[in-house]
């Protein structure tokens, strides 16, 4: 059983960063693949980044990447979003994941967020302009 506590989220100014966190419980942390979502109000949960779990394999929806920067502690269980050069159209409800299946690209899985494992209650983060 794995646990997922975000953290991090707020107000930011457009141009702006933010570092969100998601600590995790649980001995089985360092095996998991971790990913970061967001959802919007209206609108669908979208993928934003993912890490495997010894961090070989990174990826980024088109609309974060330079901007956005994921990594992982595996001695601390805690998975990091490094958001800079914000903008209003980021303000979102921002969620990590974790899943036992190797990550090597976006799969249906990881990309839609359908059936991983495991989720956190998510972190609000408003960016003004």
């Amino acid at each position: 059983q794995v646990q997922l506590v975000e953290s991090g989220g707020g107000l930011a100014q457009a141009g702006g960063s933010l570092r969100l966190s998601c600590a995790a419980s649980g001995r089985t942390f360092n095996s998991y693949a971790m990913g970061w979502f967001r959802q919007a109000p209206g609108k669908e949960r979208e993928a934003v980044a993912a890490i495997s779990w010894n961090g070989g394999t990174i990826l980024y929806a088109d609309s974060v990447k330079g901007r956005f920067t994921i990594s992982r502690d595996n001695a601390k269980r805690t998975a990091y979003l490094q958001m800079n050069s914000l903008k209003p159209e980021d303000t979102a409800v921002y969620y990590c994941a974790a899943d036992s299946t190797a990550l090597s690209a976006w799969s249906s899985k990881w990309y839609r967020g359908v059936g991983l494992d495991y989720w956190g209650q998510g972190t609000q983060v408003t960016v003004s302009s």
